[in-house]
């Protein structure tokens, strides 16, 4: 299926790895260009050549987007490179601190930052772009936390990620009339070399593959490059009439704790 992302523009915050990388792959492969963002330099630089081996044009601004004033640099600068912003991928996010009691106040501001602020802040940023040039798409990153409460890592996490996934309707409603679209995709538990979950599995077999067993019918964690398909088809024109809706990705997860890996 052609998704009709030839020659747009893609800016994604944390790309240069996991599924911000994969899901910057999957847009390269489609002739779509490419504006990525992430914090460490070296990961960066490598992210950038290897899209740009692709060959479609990369603007890639080392960033930090819960920064206000990195966060507009970001989006100006591929802005002015790439000569327009037809789709977001708000891709960023993390956990601080720990059991819900024990959470501080800067925890809580942290988690709200990387889950739900900077992608206001990002929507805020691109959206002028957008309605200037007659509309654009905006993904969401959420999280299967955000809306099932065993799931959820912590308080401060499944809470950011639930405003996240509210949030995403309510800008939708505010610039449906700029034909701008705005939905938000819930990964579950996605495994990769090098990620969380991957370390687990490694520090914790046993555990690991009864959290496996327990949790998931389908017998296996997900892949980063099974959300980017849904990331990518949700945001390209051949998604025009899905608005505002909340896609969950997480291969039918069941609740289960891993006392090892999250807090309970």
């Amino acid at each position: 299926m052609d998704l009709r992302l030839k020659d747009k523009v893609a800016l994604i915050t944390g790309g240069s790895k996991g599924i911000g990388l994969r899901t910057a792959r999957l847009f390269a492969e489609e002739g779509c260009h490419l504006g990525i963002c992430a914090r460490n330099p070296d990961a960066l630089a490598a992210a950038a050549d290897e899209l740009r081996g692709k060959g479609v044009r990369v603007a890639a601004v080392q960033a930090d987007v819960t920064v206000p004033a990195e966060a507009a640099r970001f989006v100006e600068h591929c802005a002015a490179e790439l000569g327009r912003v037809d789709i977001l991928i708000n891709n960023v996010g993390n956990d601080f601190g720990g059991r819900l009691m024990e959470a501080t106040d800067d925890d809580w501001q942290q988690t709200f930052e990387h889950c739900t602020l900077h992608a206001v802040r990002m929507t805020r940023l691109v959206a002028p772009h957008m309605q200037r040039q007659g509309g654009g798409s905006i993904v969401n990153i959420s999280s299967v936390s955000g809306w099932h409460v065993q799931l959820a890592g912590t308080g401060q996490y499944g809470a950011a990620k639930a405003a996240l996934i509210f949030i995403t309707e309510h800008l939708a409603l505010e610039l449906v009339h700029d034909n701008v679209r705005v939905n938000t995709v819930s990964p579950g538990s996605i495994i990769w070399d090098g990620g969380g979950w991957d370390a687990f599995r490694l520090e914790h077999p046993e555990s690991f593959a009864g959290y496996v067993r327990d949790g998931f019918p389908m017998g296996r964690l997900g892949t980063p490059e099974e959300v980017a398909d849904i990331i990518a088809f949700i945001a390209s024109p051949r998604a025009h009439w899905v608005n505002g809706r909340h896609i969950v990705v997480d291969g039918l997860q069941q609740p289960t704790p891993v006392r090892e890996f999250r807090v309970w």
